[in-house]
């Protein structure tokens, strides 16, 4: 099963050859892992379409995006499962998933299911004030976090931006000290604190289980 692209505008579908009846509607920034959980699971059946990467940080975009790609796949799959939470839609996506009878992960966005919801809230009480990456995010920092708001440009946007925030987590899903770099670097440039902490791919592999195996993911 090939790898996902470094590409954040395009769509993408990822199946391996067999009797295609499940399909994953993923989010772009990660299709990685979940391509990585088909694969330790050895799924056959199982194809993955991943709406555009950067949609993660155009939230008001990805109600639409889902319900057109729902409409598009409709009867061609005995199960569909959407592979985002809420993802800062404020609720709309819900309302397009209770339309379609569809489920999706649970929880308000990837890092509370990278880290776990209970830790994630714990790391949020503890300090309201950080800025959390991914793998994804601190693969794609500069295009999606510098470039993306014209930080490069127009540097004096950074305290107005960031001034608030007091440190920076990186929760990662591999062990790749290139990765982590790139992730202490992007602390170093906002002018935060940094803090590693190694996830893995969290409640995305036991959600994906469950529905692929028949049972319905929890809420």
């Amino acid at each position: 099963m090939p790898r996902q692209p470094q590409l954040l505008d395009d769509e993408y579908t990822f199946a391996a050859p067999g009797e295609r009846k499940v399909l994953v509607i993923a989010c772009g920034a990660i299709a990685r892992e979940v391509l990585a959980v088909l694969e330790l699971n050895r799924w056959r059946h199982v194809v993955v379409r991943c709406l555009p990467a950067k949609l993660h940080v155009m939230p008001q975009k990805i109600a639409p995006a889902v319900d057109a790609k729902l409409r598009e796949e409709k009867g061609r799959y005995e199960q569909i499962f959407v592979a985002y939470a809420d993802c800062g839609t404020a609720g709309e996506l819900d309302k397009v998933l209770e339309e379609h009878d569809v489920e999706r992960l649970g929880g308000y966005h990837c890092y509370g299911f990278f880290a776990g919801h209970d830790v994630w809230a714990g790391m949020q009480e503890d300090e309201p004030a950080t800025f959390y990456l991914t793998d994804f995010l601190a693969r794609h920092f500069d295009a999606l976090i510098v470039r993306g708001n014209k930080l490069d440009r127009h540097p004096e946007l950074l305290p107005l931006m960031f001034g608030n925030y007091k440190r920076l987590v990186y929760l990662a899903q591999r062990d790749d000290p290139e990765l982590i770099d790139r992730a202490r670097d992007a602390a170093a440039y906002l002018g935060l604190a940094f803090e590693h902490r190694r996830t893995g791919y969290g409640e995305l592999r036991p959600a994906l289980e469950r529905f692929v195996e028949g049972a319905r993911p929890a809420a």
